[in-house]
């Protein structure tokens, strides 16, 4: 999109219809995943900075090129394609409308339109241990989502560390958490002892131990860090057997 086309997007965005919250909903948006029309409403260059940044095409596109739209092929012919970073609440009149303003998908068929979604989650923060127990009744453990992390890979490894942590409940042993200088440590960590409202969180850097290193090499060294006592935590638990 050139700047031209970009200022008349993003204009009709802004003044563009959404779904009216309804008395009993309390919307508080997941950060990473905010849609396209409140990202756009903190202001002009946002999106440019975001989902539609041209960062990296530079030397693949016209220098015209202001704002680009990454389309994600959902077929393996290539049929059929989604807006990536279009999480919305615009009503399905308006999307159609907005998004026909994008050059190449004026003529667009739109065979699924975008829709909000809500997440239930646990403020695990005031309820459970980093074992994922329930700490007024630990022979109750919780995993995934509604834990408060956010993604499929935080998701799964969490019911991971739940079923081996009830199974050594029924062995009679005592549950073990990761340390928190991996990953998955620092994340149950985070969850079941923030201070305050717990929001969902992704498997982040930040969320690490800090280490004495320069500082463009940190997280490479907190990678290596964090697989070496993965590693070691998995075999004093013997969990590979």
């Amino acid at each position: 999109m050139t700047k031209e086309e970009y200022d008349i997007f993003y204009n009709e965005l802004l003044k563009a219809e959404k779904v009216p919250t309804k008395d009993f909903e309390r919307v508080v948006h997941f950060e990473g995943c905010l849609p396209i029309e409140e990202m756009a409403s903190r202001g002009y260059e946002t999106l440019v900075f975001g989902p539609m940044s041209p960062k990296g095409l530079k030397h693949h596109i016209s220098k015209d090129v202001y704002a680009i739209v990454q389309l994600r092929k959902e077929t393996k012919e290539g049929e059929a394609l989604s807006l990536v970073g279009f999480q919305t609440k615009l009503t399905y009149k308006e999307q159609v409308r907005v998004f026909r303003l994008i050059p190449c998908l004026r003529n667009a068929v739109f065979s699924r339109l975008g829709s909000m979604h809500r997440n239930t989650f646990l403020q695990s923060n005031k309820l459970l241990r980093s074992t994922l127990e329930l700490r007024k009744n630990p022979n109750i453990l919780f995993a995934g989502q509604i834990t408060g992390v956010e993604g499929y890979s935080a998701s799964a490894a969490t019911g991971i560390i739940a079923g081996i942590n009830a199974w050594l409940k029924l062995e009679g042993k005592e549950p073990i958490t990761p340390p928190k200088t991996t990953m998955l440590g620092a994340l149950l960590d985070y969850i079941s002892s923030k201070e305050g409202e717990l929001q969902p969180m992704n498997p982040v850097f930040g969320l690490l131990p800090d280490i004495e290193a320069p500082k463009k090499h940190k997280k490479l060294l907190k990678a290596y860090r964090a697989l070496f006592d993965m590693k070691k935590f998995i075999e004093h638990h013997k969990i590979h057997d």
